[in-house]
């Protein structure tokens, strides 16, 4: 039976409770595959991934920012971005309303990256082809929220993004179940950093059960 990836992104987002317009499918749908195609080549995911697992660990995973972007003025600079994880994908499902600022240091990925671009007819995309640390003057940019899953720890993302704290934007860590435990042992990096917690989001993955967290993070 051939994989039908709408049936299967709509299943998870009714699941997750997301609120995706009908038009959205098919913008995503093209990423997908051409995700796939791509990843023959470069190393965007990991080959052996199967297409529901793609679906949820990229796509629905992604998605779950949607909430917190689908406002007037959101911009969201994605640090690390690889293949566009969460950055590319919830601006393919919300389209221009969405300003996007992608940071990415593999050549490779960034042409990926500029493809997709190209490929949905995105506008408002500023794709940074380098690493954070060589781009000092995005710290002066206005971003609503600012995330990274390249990072995978709270106190090594909070002390890479300090300079971001008189900005006005959110950060958003994207955790998994022992969240609580990774904060506590960030709390020196955290206080010296100018963010503070915020909310906490937690959702359950559909098809594995993954328990995931939307960690908050305010400037002073």
């Amino acid at each position: 039976m051939s994989f039908n990836f709408k049936a299967e992104l709509k299943r998870g987002v009714n699941s997750l409770g997301l609120a995706v317009a009908d038009a959205a499918y098919e913008p995503l749908e093209v990423y997908f595959y051409e995700l796939k195609k791509w990843n023959r080549k470069v190393n965007l995911i990991a080959k052996s991934t199967a297409d529901s697992e793609i679906v949820e660990k990229h796509f629905l995973d992604s998605l779950t920012l949607l909430p917190f972007l689908q406002r007037d003025g959101a911009h969201l600079l994605d640090i690390g971005t690889g293949g566009g994880f969460p950055g590319l994908i919830c601006k393919a499902a919300l389209g221009n309303s969405l300003a996007l600022t992608l940071v990415e240091p593999r050549l490779k990925r960034v042409s990926f990256l500029r493809h997709i671009v190209r490929s949905l007819g995105l506008k408002n995309v500023d794709i940074r082809a380098n690493r954070l640390k060589d781009e000092p003057n995005l710290c002066k940019g206005t971003y609503s929220h600012i995330t990274c899953r390249a990072v995978t720890e709270i106190g090594p993302f909070v002390e890479m993004v300090s300079a971001f704290s008189t900005t006005g934007g959110e950060l958003i860590c994207m955790k998994g179940p022992k969240w609580a435990e990774e904060l506590n042992d960030a709390t020196e990096i955290v206080e010296k950093s100018g963010f503070k917690p915020g909310q906490a989001v937690q959702h359950v993955l559909p098809q594995s059960g993954a328990k995931r967290t939307l960690l908050f993070f305010e400037g002073k």
